[in-house]
């Protein structure tokens, strides 16, 4: 069974996705969704337009961003669901995040090309279509058109994280910045798609508890980069720590889907979902 009503984990063409925000709304209705969130990263420019194809074809469209979050040495990204675009703070720090991003973009095409790979940020540019916005995903999608790796997933594998050629270390917002642009802006903040963090126990515990201190309620149960073992196991640290549920499919795009739009798993019955009371 499959839960095809909401999906609030989304990204498009204004940051690493490949449908403009129109399309990928259209894309939803077509499949049942009826409440949509996009989220695209560090970045709100697709909102606008997303709002208005959702309102021509009746769908609940949630204003959300993904933000990219250095915590314990690591990336860690947190979902901002439900937010005021015009909100100055969030809109300030999301700047900032991505004056960052540009910089990064062109440090990891200078380290490819330092261990042989050519023309990677030019690649990725042309890809993005927009410096404002270059991220990894871009690079991987690069990479793979020109034989280093048959997918994305292994493009990131062998080349893009800790130890590998293409790495460099995030400096992104801190917890405590993210959770209050969030809260600012009148959002529910919720930690996604955890188990790609590979902490251990005890570190998750600890960012749960940092997370809940700073006013966050929500973490993502149902991903698409969730086994179903894994989404049992975010169901039960959920109920542990009171958190709500949310749901999102992480949606690129048609090339690039961890999951399908519409073919998300239900929530396990254990689950608040985070839309209980919208």
């Amino acid at each position: 069974m499959v839960n095809s009503l909401h999906d609030l984990h989304t990204h498009s063409t204004a940051s690493d996705g490949t449908l403009r925000p129109a399309e990928l709304v259209a894309r939803a209705v077509a499949v049942g969704i009826k409440v949509l969130a996009l989220t695209d990263h560090d970045t709100l420019d697709g909102l606008a337009e997303a709002r208005t194809a959702a309102a021509d074809l009746g769908l609940t469209l949630v204003p959300g961003v993904e933000i990219s979050v250095s915590w314990g040495g690591r990336t860690i990204h947190i979902l901002g669901l439900g937010i005021d675009p015009a909100t100055p703070e969030l809109a300030a720090g999301l700047q900032r995040l991505r004056d960052y991003r540009g910089w990064r973009a062109q440090e990891i095409g200078r380290r490819l090309a330092a261990k042989g790979i050519d023309g990677a940020y030019a690649g990725a540019l042309a890809l993005s279509g927009d410096e404002r916005f270059v991220g990894r995903t871009h690079f991987a999608r690069f990479l793979v058109r020109r034989g280093y790796a048959p997918t994305v997933r292994d493009v990131f594998k062998h080349y893009l994280v800790q130890g590998k050629p293409g790495h460099v270390s995030g400096d992104w917002a801190s917890l405590e910045e993210a959770l209050g642009w969030i809260l600012t802006a009148g959002g529910q903040a919720v930690i996604a798609h955890p188990a790609r963090y590979g902490l251990t126990g005890f570190k998750m515990r600890r960012l749960i508890g940092e997370f809940r201190e700073l006013g966050g309620v929500g973490i993502e149960v149902v991903s698409g980069s969730h086994s179903r073992d894994e989404a049992c196991v975010y169901a039960q640290r959920a109920q542990e720590h009171g958190l709500l549920a949310s749901a999102g499919s992480d949606y690129h795009g048609p090339e690039h889907p961890y999951l399908e739009l519409g073919r998300l798993p239900k929530l396990p019955a254990s689950c608040i979902p985070i839309w209980a009371d919208w």
